[in-house]
């Protein structure tokens, strides 16, 4: 069975199962459920769409704009967690932040693509992605919320901003610089809210600390 076919089985073994049999956040492994997806483990891949597909539909929802392609990209989505579980290394980030990645990447390149047959139709999509601050882009911190609320210094700045972990330094990223709410990083990096609150308040604090 291709990866294809399997993922299709296996969501639609999820959608008739019981939903009171969803795993539940707080005990999820997701790490290890993405270990399990890399080994073979078809329950894995299942308890994985069972605990994530609603939330990652809306993820995708609003990046495409449309409910019915918005599915097909999440299929798609299932299909490449499974093919590359094994390139997922914990060393760089939760197993949840690893899957929104996928779906989200997905998505903005499907909105990218359809831009290029279809005239202006998707135009405010590609031009509202391509304005989008990349997180480890340091200088568009600088760019667009300037450093004089830091004391006037952009290089110690970029200094400051660099030695953050990278996930933190994301929140804040999409926080300041690309306005969205914490909801909606929460969604985007598949963290909960309040675990982006805290990372915000704890890296502007670590911030204004290494500012001095």
């Amino acid at each position: 069975m291709g990866s294809r076919d399997l993922v299709s089985s296996e969501v639609a073994a999820a959608g008739s199962g019981k939903r009171e049999n969803e795993p539940n956040a707080d005990n999820f492994d997701y790490d290890g459920c993405l270990r399990a997806c890399a080994a073979g483990d078809k329950s894995a891949l299942r308890a994985l769409y069972l605990r994530e597909s609603k939330q990652l539909l809306g993820v995708v929802t609003r990046i495409v704009r449309d409910r019915a392609r918005a599915e097909d990209v999440l299929h798609d989505a299932f299909v490449r967690i499974w093919r590359r579980a094994s390139t997922f290394d914990a060393s760089r980030g939760g197993g949840r932040g690893w899957v929104y990645t996928v779906a989200r990447n997905l998505a903005l390149d499907f909105v990218r693509g359809a831009g290029k047959h279809s005239g202006s139709e998707h135009q405010a999509a590609d031009d509202e992605i391509d304005s989008l601050a990349d997180p480890d882009d340091t200088s568009r911190w600088l760019e667009k919320v300037g450093s004089s609320h830091w004391g006037g210094d952009s290089a110690r700045l970029q200094e400051c901003l660099e030695q953050l972990e990278p996930t933190p330094r994301a929140c804040i990223f999409h926080a300041y610089v690309n306005g969205y709410s914490q909801s909606e990083i929460g969604d985007l990096i598949g963290a909960p809210v309040g675990t982006v609150k805290s990372w915000i308040k704890r890296s502007l604090v670590a911030l204004r600390g290494c500012m001095g």
